[in-house]
This record gives structure tokens, sequence and C-alpha cells, in this order.
């Protein structure tokens, strides 16, 4: 599965683009290597995502 970067920010993402890109970076993780630089970019983009769905989740917070 590929985790390609997506087209609109992650904030503009549709609820169910945010998921598949959230399982995309989750299976790219699981197999690339230890160690490995592009790691450290799917990580910083997966915590970016994740921010994005608990921003949702709890609409009193105001997000940004």
């Amino acid at each position: 599965m590929r985790a390609d970067k997506p087209s609109y920010p992650v904030h503009a993402l549709k609820t169910y683009e945010l998921r598949r890109y959230r399982r995309a970076l989750e299976h790219s993780l699981k197999a690339i290597p230890v160690g490995t630089p592009v790691r450290e970019l799917l990580h910083t983009r997966l915590a970016e995502v994740l921010a994005e769905e608990e921003c949702r989740a709890r609409p009193h917070i105001a997000c940004g």
C-alpha cells in the first residue's frame, strides 16, 4: 500500500480520505525497516493525521 501525500492539506480531507491516508501510512511504516530516513517523515505525517482525527472527534476544541 502506498502512502502518497494527498493532493489537499490534511485538514481539508474528508473523513474517509483521512482514514484511508492514516491506514496507508500505518501499513507503510510496518513495511519500512527501522532506521531509514523516510520512516521519520511518515511518522510525522501520521502524527498530523492522528491530531486531525482527534480534533474532529472533539468538536468543542478549537483546531488549528
